[in-house]
């Protein structure tokens, strides 16, 4: 039960600090889902993800904290990597061009 207690009390802590912070204006980054924006987060590493556009934030490591515009931390994230680029540089490859050429050599 202590052990419980004790992550009770700091979850709660963290909550009142957080709106102490949000009464003053400052705002916590969770770009999670959003295009990745240099201003606002730091990229930490690349993730191949044919699912989500290219640039898309993925994973934020560590979430940032803004005051008006002015950003005081940026969110540390993970971006996709590949994606509708990745489909759209296989279309070139398919073409009939290729395949002709390959017809014609056979």
């Amino acid at each position: 039960a202590g052990f419980k207690a004790l992550i009770e009390g700091v979850d709660l802590t963290e909550r009142a600090m957080l709106a102490a912070l949000e009464r003053h204006g400052v705002k916590k980054l969770a770009p999670e889902g959003e295009k990745f924006d240099p201003n606002f987060h730091q990229a930490m590493f690349e993730v191949p993800n044919p699912d989500v556009p290219s640039g898309t934030v993925v994973q934020v490591v560590q979430p940032g904290y803004s005051i008006g515009d002015r950003v005081l931390r940026p969110a540390m994230v993970g971006v996709a990597k590949g994606g509708p680029k990745a489909a759209v540089a296989e279309a070139p490859v398919e073409p009939g061009p290729v395949n002709e050429q390959a017809e014609k050599d056979a």
